[in-house]
C-alpha cells in the first residue's frame, strides 16, 4: 500500500510540476511501474515522459517556464510552444484568443480549455467564447495537445486542448510566497501553504492558496471638465483556492480530492481602439467616450474527485464538477443623436467612427468635442457548467502486445442567460455628461441557451516492440434549447435541437533507437454550434487533420528536437458575423479552410553537454502556418470580419510565421534569462484588405492588417539562501509599439515596456 501511495504522489507531482516537453535535462523518464499512471490520467499528458509515447504533437509548460520571467499572460507563456497562436487585446492576458494550427482565434472558442482536466470555459457548449480564462500566474504548468488522442476530450477538438494545471497538494510541508511590484502600479502576490499528513485513518492532504494582482493600467483616458480620473484604466483580480485530499489506509488504493476556488475581476477595460492617426502618435490613449467602460466578473469552480485502483491493471477516476460564472461588461456600444450643423445622424457605429465615417463626426463624438449621445450596453450574463466525468483504464497483454484500454463517459449541462440593457449618456459639446437615461433591463438581450451533452470515448493504446499504436473514437449527443425573451412575461416558444457528433483518431509511433522516435496520426474532429446557431440551421464544424513528425533526445538529454508537418481540412467552419457590438451577431458556416505548416522546437543546454558548473539552456520554437480559404465567404454583412472573403485569401489573425528564441545562464546563486518573439503581420479580415475599408467600400477600423513585431524580455535573480531569492526583469525590453489587434472595435496596441522586481520564498 505504501508503495502504491508513493508512486501515486510521484506521478501527480510529475504531472503538475514536471519538466517541459523535450526539455534538456528533463525529469526522469523511467515511469516503468504502471501504477504510477493512476493519477497521470487526470491530466492531458501526465508525466512529461509520456510525450515520447504520444503519436502526435504534445507539449508541457513547467512551473519555471511561468515563473522565471514573472509571466501572468498566457500568450507570453505559450511562446515556447510551436503551433500555438494567441491574439492579445489588452496586454494582460485577461481574455486570450488562442488558436492551434489555424483554427479561428475568437475568444478561444475552438479550443477545449480545461483546468485540472475539468472543462473551464464559462459554458463550453452553449457559449464557448471565453470571457474567463484561468490565471496563468497561479498555475504550476500547462499541457497542450494538438495532435492525436484528442478523442478523450471535447467538445471543441478541431484545434486541440489546453489544460491548465493548478498548484498540487504538496507531499511535504510547503510554504510559498511570491510578491512583486512593477510598472503602472503593478502589484502581485501569490502565496500558498500545504502538507500531506500521515494518520491512522490514512494520509490527509491540504492546500490553501491565494493570488492577487492589481494594475493601474498603461493607458490614459482623455479628461473632460467633469472627468478627471483618466489614469485609472487598470484592474484588480483576486483568486483564493483550497484543496483537500484523503488516501485511506485500505488494501485497495483510493483517493478523494476536493477543490474549491473563486476568481473576481474588476477591470476598467474597453472594446474601443483608436483611429489610425492616433494609434500612430499616441498609442496608449483612450477617448473620453470610454470613461464608463468596466467589466466585473465572478467565477466559482469546484470538483470532487474519486480515484480507485481495484487492481494493478485497473484505474477508475470519477469527477463531479461545477463552475459558475457571472460577468457584466458595461461598455460603449455606439453613438446616437449626432446633429451639429444639422447633420441629423441618428446612429454611428464605433469602428466606422474610428475610420472617419460621416466626415469625422463620429470621431469628434468619441473625443468629446460635439453634442451627441453615448449608448452604453450592460452586457449582463450568467453562465453555469456542471457534470460528471468517469474515466477508466484497463491494462492487459495479448501475445507480445501490451494494451491499455481507456473508456469514458461524461454528462455535462451548461447554459448562459443574457439579460442586458442599454443606457444613454447625453454629452455636451465640451465633453461633459449632462444626464443619463437608463434602459429597460432585458431590453438589449433576454435569452437562454442551454445544452445537455452526453459523451462517450473509447481508446486503445497498444505497444508492440518498437511500435506504438493509438486508436480511438468519440461520440457526443447534444440536446440544445434556445428561448428568446426568456425572463419576460411572455417568453418565446423554446426552440430545441438534437445533434449527434463523432470523432476518431489513429496514430502511431516508432522508436528507431533510444534517441529517435517517429510519429504520425490522422484525426477527425468537431466543434458544435451554440443552441441559438443550431436553431438557425448552422451545422457543426468538422476537421480532418494529418501530422507527421519526429523527436530526438540525446543520451544526456542536453539536446532535444521535435519537428512536425501538419495538414488540416476544415469543413463548415463556424464563425461569428461580429464581435464587439457591430454586425448582425449571427453565426454562419463560413465554408472550407485548409491549414498546413511546419512546427519546429529545439532545446539545448550547453552546460549539461559540456560538463560546466553552470547551466546554459537555449530554446528555439518556430511555426509556419498557411491557413487559406477554399471558397468565397457567404456573408455580405459589411461589418463582419468574415465577409467578402475570396478563394485563396488568408484566414484572419493567423500569422504566417511565429518564432521564439531564448537563452539563460544559471549558477548556484544567480541566473539570468533573455528571450525574444517574432510574429508576422496578419490580415484582420477575410477579404484581406490593407486599408480600413469594408466589403461595401465604407470605412471600418476593424479592416486592415496587424503589425509584424518583435518583443524581447529579460530577467535575473539572486538566491539569498536556499528557497529565498530576489528577482527582477523587463518585458518588451525595446519598448516596441505595434498594432496587435483590430478587434473588437478598431486598432489597439501591445503592452509597452514593463519593469518589475520582487521577492520569492519557497520553503
Amino acid at each position: 500500500m505504501k508503495r502504491h501511495n508513493s508512486l501515486y504522489r510521484n506521478a501527480i507531482v510529475a504531472a503538475a510540476v514536471g519538466g517541459i516537453s523535450l526539455s534538456a535535462g528533463a525529469a526522469d523518464k523511467s515511469n516503468d511501474d504502471k501504477e504510477s499512471q493512476v493519477l497521470d490520467r487526470i491530466m492531458v499528458i501526465g508525466n512529461p515522459a509520456n510525450i515520447d509515447d504520444i503519436p502526435g504533437s504534445a507539449h508541457a509548460v513547467t512551473t519555471e517556464d511561468i515563473r522565471e520571467q514573472n509571466y501572468d499572460d498566457v500568450s507570453q507563456v505559450l511562446r515556447k510552444v510551436p503551433g500555438v497562436t494567441v491574439r492579445s487585446e489588452f496586454g494582460y492576458g485577461l481574455f486570450p484568443s488562442i488558436s492551434l494550427r489555424g483554427v479561428d482565434t475568437t475568444r478561444s472558442a475552438k479550443v477545449t480549455i480545461m483546468e485540472d482536466g475539468v472543462l473551464t470555459a464559462p459554458a463550453p457548449y452553449s457559449a464557448p467564447a471565453a470571457y474567463y480564462a484561468p490565471t496563468v500566474g497561479r498555475m504550476s504548468g500547462l499541457e497542450i495537445l494538438k495532435g492525436s488522442s484528442q478523442v478523450r476530450y471535447g467538445p471543441h477538438i478541431t484545434g486541440g486542448v489546453v489544460n491548465y494545471l493548478s498548484t498540487p497538494i504538496p507531499t511535504r510541508e510547503t510554504a510559498y510566497l511570491k510578491s512583486s511590484y512593477g510598472s503602472y502600479g503593478d502589484q502581485r502576490t501569490h502565496a500558498y501553504y500545504g502538507n500531506t499528513i500521515d494518520s491512522g485513518a490514512g494520509q490527509f492532504g491540504f492546500l490553501v492558496e491565494g493570488y492577487f494582482r492589481k494594475n493601474d493600467g498603461y493607458k490614459t483616458i482623455d479628461q473632460t471638465a467633469d472627468f478627471r480620473d483618466g489614469d485609472d484604466t487598470g484592474f484588480t483580480k483576486a483568486e483564493p483556492m483550497i484543496k483537500l485530499s484523503w488516501e485511506p489506509n485500505t488494501a485497495m488504493y483510493q483517493r478523494l480530492e476536493f477543490k474549491y476556488g473563486t476568481s473576481t475581476l474588476d477591470a476598467n477595460e474597453s472594446y474601443l481602439g483608436l483611429s489610425e492617426a492616433d494609434i500612430a502618435s499616441t498609442p496608449y490613449r483612450r477617448y473620453a467616450a470610454t470613461r464608463f467602460d468596466n467589466i466585473k466578473t465572478e467565477q466559482r469552480r469546484s470538483y470532487l474527485r474519486y480515484v480507485v485502483a481495484p487492481s494493478d491493471d485497473i484505474d477508475i477516476i470519477a469527477t463531479l464538477y461545477q463552475n459558475t460564472f457571472w460577468r457584466n461588461w458595461y461598455k460603449l456600444k455606439d453613438l446616437r443623436d449626432i446633429d451639429p450643423n444639422g447633420a441629423n445622424i441618428s446612429r454611428i457605429k464605433l469602428s466606422p467612427a474610428l475610420a472617419g465615417s460621416n466626415n469625422g463626426l463620429g470621431l469628434d463624438c468619441l473625443k468629446g468635442n460635439i453634442d451627441c449621445t453615448l449608448r452604453v450596453r450592460a452586457n449582463n450574463r450568467d453562465y453555469k457548467t456542471q457534470g460528471l466525468d468517469i474515466a477508466s483504464y484497463y491494462r492487459f497483454v495479448v501475445g507480445n502486445a501490451e494494451h491499455e484500454i481507456g473508456a469514458g463517459i461524461r454528462y455535462n449541462q451548461d447554459q448562459v442567460i443574457r439579460f442586458q440593457r442599454d443606457d444613454d449618456y447625453i454629452q455636451e459639446a465640451n465633453g461633459t455628461i449632462s444626464s443619463m437615461i437608463q434602459g429597460t433591463p432585458g431590453g438589449a438581450g433576454d435569452r437562454l441557451q442551454k445544452t445537455d451533452a452526453l459523451a462517450f470515448y473509447l481508446q486503445d493504446n497498444i505497444k508492440l516492440g518498437r511500435w506504438g499504436v493509438v486508436a480511438g473514437m468519440r461520440f457526443e449527443q447534444l440536446d440544445q434549447t434556445y428561448i428568446n425573451n426568456y425572463a419576460s412575461a411572455s417568453p418565446s416558444p423554446a426552440e430545441t435541437n438534437t445533434m449527434n457528433l463523432w470523432a476518431g483518431s489513429l496514430g502511431a509511433t516508432y522508436k528507431f533507437n533510444d534517441a529517435w522516435t517517429g510519429f504520425g496520426s490522422i484525426n477527425r474532429g468537431f466543434s458544435p454550434p451554440s443552441p441559438k446557431s443550431a436553431a438557425a440551421g448552422i451545422n457543426e464544424e468538422t476537421s480532418l487533420a494529418y501530422e507527421l513528425g519526429a523527436r530526438y533526445t540525446n543520451a544526456n538529454q542536453a539536446l532535444a528536437i521535435e519537428t512536425v508537418a501538419f495538414y488540416t481540412d476544415f469543413n463548415d467552419l463556424i464563425v461569428i458575423d461580429n464581435i464587439g457590438g457591430t454586425g448582425t451577431g449571427d453565426t454562419e458556416n463560413f465554408g472550407k479552410v485548409r491549414s498546413y505548416g511546419l512546427e519546429f522546437s529545439l532545446q539545448y543546454d550547453a552546460g549539461i553537454a559540456r560538463g560546466w558548473k553552470v547551466r546554459n539552456p537555449w530554446y528555439l520554437a518556430a511555426t509556419y502556418t498557411n491557413a487559406t480559404q477554399l471558397n468565397d465567404a457567404a456573408s455580405t454583412d459589411p461589418e463582419s470580419i468574415f465577409s467578402f472573403g475570396k478563394v485563396g485569401n488568408r484566414v484572419p489573425y493567423i500569422p504566417e510565421l511565429v518564432v521564439s528564441i531564448g537563452t539563460g545562464i544559471e549558477a548556484a546563486r544567480w541566473g539570468a534569462n533573455l528571450s525574444g518573439s517574432y510574429v508576422s503581420e496578419t490580415f484582420a479580415t477575410a477579404n484581406n484588405v490593407r486599408d480600413q475599408i469594408n466589403g461595401n467600400g465604407d470605412p471600418d477600423a476593424r479592416f486592415g492588417v496587424t503589425d509584424a513585431y518583435f518583443v524581447a524580455d529579460v530577467s535575473a535573480f539572486y538566491r539569498i539562501r536556499k528557497g529565498v531569492r530576489l528577482f527582477g526583469g523587463i518585458q518588451n525590453l525595446t519598448d516596441a509599439t505595434y498594432i496587435v489587434s483590430r478587434q473588437p472595435e478598431g486598432p489597439r496596441p501591445g503592452m509597452p515596456l514593463f519593469a518589475y522586481a520582487g521577492l520569492e520564498m519557497d520553503l
